[in-house]
């Protein structure tokens, strides 16, 4: 169940009911050939959300036209409202963007900051990211700098105090990721958030894996900056994104690409358009003519889920988490490398693999593609890890399956 934090209670009965959810995982579009356990890198597409973008694709491609100027300013600004109810947030504040890099970078080219001064992460950030902001600080002439994070912490309080540690009086910008990548702890975002603003420090927030995979309220996190993926965890189409603008610091950024709308009513900036946005969102995401319909299919993605129950679908998600970690841990040598705690983990778990192993990560992944698996190996300064995606879709007989090719995958 659901706890009254909004976390997924592991402590809640096991129950995995494979045939319960035969008729909604008929609904993906899966490889019969493939075990896809890399929800984390890329969802796939339920049929209906499949079918919806390839619709609207088809009228763009029939009557272009008429698409952009007629059909598009509505269903732009419902896809908006839709996706900003659903993340808890304002549409006059999102910004639907490519994916969450291209949010990110938004915001990490076009910040002032004052210098001297430091921008800090942790150091189990993505790595495009950690480039990213490393160029800022160039640019900004301000220094870059990570601290470690104790990312194996069974306590939520204990992270929220390795940040204040981390801050300094020099700190200009903390990015930080909501769930991390590498390992799949969900970080205490509000509170880290909070504890920034208190000393003055802006926050860039990616929420690269948190949308559908939590219940997300970015209004209630409150960061500067928060952006995130749909094609992750929402099962929404390749293209999907977006940066919500937070109400500190609405004015702290520009455009990336010069294009219609950079010029507009300053008076009016957050007023709806007859674009399907605002002067200052269209300034923003309007790069020249693009495909739209991802964005536009995002209702669609929503309804999917919502029809199988948000609450259902992460009880189903825990309960496939705590199988696989009972499934895994001490297997061939896998140590358990995501917390227990309920508020501390989503749908991604990961494991040590025994240092012993005379495979790189690539020749890891390889072998287990071989073997009909899709699923990633981290490499981290202090070894590797297997990192395991379970969305509602994936079975016991899956995991099963993963646990059984192990030994001669590893041997």
């Amino acid at each position: 169940m659901i706890s009254k934090h909004g976390t997924i209670d592991s402590r809640a009965p096991l129950v995995v009911d494979d045939a319960h959810w035969a008729s909604a995982r008929a609904e993906m579009l899966l490889d019969p050939q493939v075990i896809n356990l890399n929800t984390g890198s890329y969802g796939p597409i339920p049929r209906p959300v499949w079918q919806c973008v390839t619709g609207l694709r088809q009228q763009l491609g029939q009557e272009p036209t008429d698409f952009f100027v007629r059909r598009l300013p509505s269903l732009l600004w419902q896809a908006r409202q839709r996706f900003a109810e659903f993340l808890g947030g304002d549409p006059r504040r999102l910004v639907f963007t490519t994916n969450v890099s291209v949010a990110i970078n938004m915001v990490a080219s076009s910040l002032a900051l004052a210098a001297p001064g430091e921008i800090l992460l942790t150091d189990h950030e993505y790595g495009a990211m950690h480039w990213c902001w490393e160029r800022a600080a160039i640019r900004m002439g301000l220094q870059f700098r990570t601290f470690p994070l104790p990312v194996t912490e069974n306590d939520p309080g204990r992270l929220v105090e390795a940040f204040s540690r981390a801050i300094s009086p020099r700190t200009r910008l903390v990015f930080f990721s909501h769930v991390l990548s590498p390992t799949g702890l969900v970080l205490p975002a509000r509170e880290i958030v909070a504890e920034a603003r208190r000393r003055g420090v802006m926050t860039v927030v990616d929420g690269a894996h948190a949308v559908a995979m939590l219940p997300l309220n970015v209004e209630q996190i409150d960061a500067d900056f928060y952006g995130g993926n749909g094609h992750k965890w929402l099962l929404a189409p390749t293209g999907t994104g977006f940066l919500y603008l937070g109400r500190h610091a609405v004015d702290r950024i520009t455009p990336m690409q010069v294009s219609w709308g950079y010029h507009y009513d300053r008076s009016r900036a957050d007023e709806p358009d007859d674009f399907g946005s605002t002067p200052r969102l269209r300034s923003l995401e309007h790069d020249g003519t693009r495909d739209p319909c991802p964005w536009l299919t995002v209702p669609s993605a929503i309804d999917f889920q919502e029809r199988l129950g948000w609450e259902r679908v992460r009880q189903r998600i825990a309960d496939l988490v705590r199988y696989t970690r009972d499934r895994l841990d001490g297997r061939c040598g896998l140590t358990l490398h995501t917390p227990t705690h309920a508020a501390l983990h989503g749908a991604m778990t990961a494991f040590r693999l025994p240092p012993s192993l005379r495979y790189s990560w690539s020749q890891l992944r390889q072998r287990f593609w071989e073997r009909g698996l899709e699923i990633p190996i981290i490499e981290r300064s202090d070894g590797l890890l297997l990192r395991v995606s379970t969305h509602f879709y994936t079975t016991c007989a899956e995991i099963d399956r993963l646990a059984e090719v192990l030994p001669d995958v590893l041997s």
